[in-house]
């Protein structure tokens, strides 16, 4: 037995939807109703292709850049950055 042929409204339902809506609304301002969810719609595609967009372009870079340098010179004893030492505490005195 197919689970989404059990959740899909039939025609039946979809009239009684369209009704109660209707009802709700009314006839003046279904019009704007549709037109702003068109909007709403258009909105959300453009923003969806932007992302798209976005994340091709991030893979593109990723791909294009390599995952270690190739200009990389060794580090000369004279250049390299000291090490912390660790801090020493002064003596204590027995009491």
């Amino acid at each position: 037995m197919n689970m989404f042929a059990l959740v899909t409204p039939g025609p039946t339902e979809w009239v009684l939807i369209l009704v109660i809506v209707l009802v709700l609304f009314g006839a003046k301002k279904l019009p704007e109703l549709a037109r702003s969810l068109g909007q709403s719609m258009n909105e959300f595609r453009k923003a969806r292709e932007e992302f798209d967009k976005e994340l091709h372009r991030a893979g593109e870079d990723l791909k294009g850049t390599p995952q270690t340098p190739q200009n990389t010179q060794p580090v000369q004893p004279s250049q390299q950055v000291p090490q912390a030492q660790p801090p020493t505490q002064p003596p204590t005195q027995p009491s």
